[in-house]
Formats: structure tokens, sequence, C-alpha cells
């Protein structure tokens, strides 16, 4: 009889303590919020070393590419990814700033984003979305080609 009570007693102790609630707090703690739009000399910066790598593609001068490159892509950066981005954009076109705004990577960083368009092109399906960090070195280039 004394197991039996106290087996019982080991027993309802667990499922009494078993209920016990834990308070959670959740908290948004982002780092900075970017403002809505880019200054122009930030944008003019972007374009500037924009248009120096699309130089640097053309030629495909390796150095140069890499001068802007950020740090963190130059590691992951082929020649086969160079040559699908050197495909992938119309050298005899004039470019043109279509968009201005912030895009955000998986880690939840905004980062300043560019989307260019041919000049004349009247739809912007086919546009060349850049990525940069803040000080100009580009994140990433994603060029469109249309569909013919």
């Amino acid at each position: 009889m004394k197991k039996l009570f106290l087996g019982l007693a080991l027993i309802g102790g667990q499922l009494m303590f078993a209920q016990k609630v834990v308070d959670l707090k959740v908290e948004n703690n982002q780092k900075k919020e970017q403002p809505a739009t880019i200054s122009k000399e930030k944008v003019n910066t972007y374009n500037d070393n924009f248009l120096a790598f699309i130089n640097a593609l053309q030629s495909s001068d390796r150095k140069a590419m890499d001068g802007l490159l950020s740090d963190k892509v130059k590691e992951i950066v082929t020649d086969d990814v160079l040559k699908k981005v050197k495909d992938g954009i119309d050298y005899s076109k004039k470019l043109e700033i279509l968009k201005v705004g912030y895009y955000v990577t998986m880690d939840g960083i905004s980062h300043p984003n560019i989307k260019y368009k041919y000049a004349g092109d009247k739809s912007s399906k086919e546009a060349i979305s850049a990525v940069f960090e803040d000080d100009g070195k580009i994140l990433g280039v994603l060029p469109a080609k249309s569909e013919k």
C-alpha cells in the first residue's frame, strides 16, 4: 500500500509541475530603419560604379571588376557567373535609370537597388537590377532578357 501511495505521489507531482506556463516576449530589434529615398549623390555614385563595372565586364577586365565588387561576393563570383551576366546585357544600347529603391536580402538587411532599362525601351520587361552596399560596392547584378 505504501508503494502505491508513493507511486501516485510521484506521478501526481510530475503532472502538477508539468502545467507550468512560460512567459515569452518577442522583441523587434531591427538594426537601422532606412529612409524611403536614396540621395542623388549616392545614386550618382552607385550609377558610376555600375557603369564602370559594365565597361570592365565588356572588356573582360577581371581586376577592375574585383575592385568594384563587394568583399562578400568576390569569393563566389566565378568566370561562369560573369559570362552569364555579360551575355545578359546588350552593350549596343544605352542604359537609363528606371527605378531606385531598396532590396532586402535573406538576412533581413536592406541594400540600395537600382533598376536600369535600355534607352528608348517603352516597356520595363528588359530591366537590369543592381544591388549595392552603402559604400557603393556591387553586391549583385541581375540582367533580364525578354523572351523572343
